[in-house]
């Protein structure tokens, strides 16, 4: 295995987001612009990793952190050019042993065979491998200067003259070298062009210049699109929205109207799935085999066992663990809840810091009681426990099982096994009064007319 040394670049300012949030951290199917592309590099073998910040960059930093713990941060005070970013880096590359590999921070699409294509270019003997691509408007973008399968320059579009314009093979954002290559090409790059600024294309000719095999790969447009700004943004998550769902129903996965479910980078969904149209999945979504998922759900760190039916307008919250066969209905919010085999949550409830048996049946209305204003508590509802229409559980409770809740039930107390707890206050009917009342309140509104 090639030793790889991968340089992302993520110091630029993004002004154009308008967001007190640096640019690179927007999330494209909730996570960071930044972390696709860190993830891409890693998974296609990067062995060292730094990532060049601005100054100051604690936020982007310690994302850098959480998702490569290992990778080295470099600032660049000055911003004269991708180029000049690069060299902020030589306490790393300078150790380099086999490939130096540059890539843009703020390409969320890319993929780790994106980077293995000019891997495996590199591997074949190429000296330098640049990742390029064919936009429908090549507007902005470096344009590739090619003689065959060589690649003689890159001319940035400020630079290029009309007929190098016309070319719409344009720059991408990766940039593949032999280490010792960029160790020295790296060194000797000038600034004498429109901006005055370093740039990588610029190690192009001058690897040319000294007798090196230079060469280009062509990565598709969708693959490589940048983000500058929240337009570009959106168009990055509908592409990768769609990405996943392509993936998703090649794997087994019914999606009724792929266009309006959303899901997220990490989500996992097993065979024989059904989703129904609007349906947002947030992070940390796990759905086993069999499960259908109705309409207008939003459903957020939850684990979703074999054949549960969901929704539809459920709410699942962090740490709603559902088992085989349960069912949650409409208008119906869960969280930091287990709930066993075969249970229904069928209406209108709220059922949160819960343990719920299996089989048991959970009325319209049922809401855990769990807050006290201070600390949460917890409910413990056992197996096959009945637990009628519109009962509060106030917690901390435990409820045994087999046992029977009757309807319109504040509990405040523990439940012994198959026991039946009533506890609302006693009805009493007075013959007359509603007429009485309904005369009253008519003078009433008659007065007030």
């Amino acid at each position: 295995m090639n030793e790889i040394t991968t340089i992302v670049l993520a110091a630029g300012e993004g002004t154009r987001m308008k967001s007190e949030l640096p640019k690179l951290l927007h999330p494209v199917a909730g996570l960071p612009i930044l972390g696709h592309v860190l993830s891409a590099a890693i998974g296609a073998g990067t062995t060292h990793l730094g990532v060049i910040t601005a100054p100051n960059a604690t936020q982007l930093s310690a994302t850098v952190k959480s998702i490569a713990p290992n990778a080295q941060i470099f600032e660049q005070v000055e911003r004269k050019g991708t180029a000049h970013a690069a060299q902020m880096a030589k306490a790393l590359w300078s150790k380099a042993k086999d490939y130096v590999i540059v890539v843009y921070g703020d390409h969320p699409l890319l993929r780790s065979q994106n980077f293995e294509i000019i891997i495996k270019q590199l591997n074949a003997g190429k000296d330098v491998c640049i990742l390029g691509f064919e936009p429908d408007d090549p507007t902005g973008y470096g344009r590739f200067i090619t003689n065959g399968d060589k690649l003689l320059n890159i001319v940035e579009h400020k630079d290029a003259s009309d007929e190098e314009r016309e070319i719409t093979l344009c720059n991408a954002c990766i940039l593949g070298f032999k280490a010792n290559v960029f160790k020295e090409t790296i060194e000797k790059v000038g600034n004498e062009n429109a901006q005055g600024e370093y740039y990588l294309g610029d190690l192009i000719p001058l690897a040319n210049q000294l007798g090196y095999d230079v060469g280009y790969a062509i990565a598709p447009a969708d693959d490589v699109h940048g983000v500058n700004d929240r337009s570009q943004l959106a168009i990055a998550e509908n592409l990768f929205q769609n990405r996943l769902r392509q993936d998703f129903m090649k794997s087994g996965v019914t999606l009724k109207d792929p266009s309006t479910t959303y899901f997220s980078y990490d989500t996992k969904i097993g065979r024989d799935v059904s989703i129904e149209p609007n349906n947002i999945f947030g992070l940390g979504v796990k759905i086993e085999q069999g499960a259908n998922i109705l309409g207008f759900c939003h459903i957020v760190g939850a684990n979703i066992g074999k054949c549960a039916n969901i929704g539809p307008f459920a709410r699942l919250r962090p740490d709603a663990n559902l088992e085989e066969g349960v069912k949650v209905g409409n208008f119906v919010e869960v969280k930091k809840a287990n709930v066993g085999a075969g249970a229904k949550l069928n209406h209108l409830s709220y059922i949160g810091d819960a343990d719920v048996g299996k089989n048991a049946n959970i009325g319209a209305g049922t809401i855990t009681c769990n807050y006290d204003g201070v600390n949460k508590h917890r409910t413990n509802i056992g197996q096959d426990v009945f637990v009628g229409s519109n009962s509060s559980l106030v917690a901390p409770l435990k409820i045994g099982k087999g046992a029977y809740i009757a309807s319109g039930s504040v509990i405040t107390s523990d439940i012994e096994a198959d026991a039946l707890a009533i506890a609302r206050t006693k009805q009493v009917n007075k013959q007359g009064l509603a007429s009485k009342l309904r005369a009253k309140a008519m003078a009433l509104k008659n007065k007030n007319k």
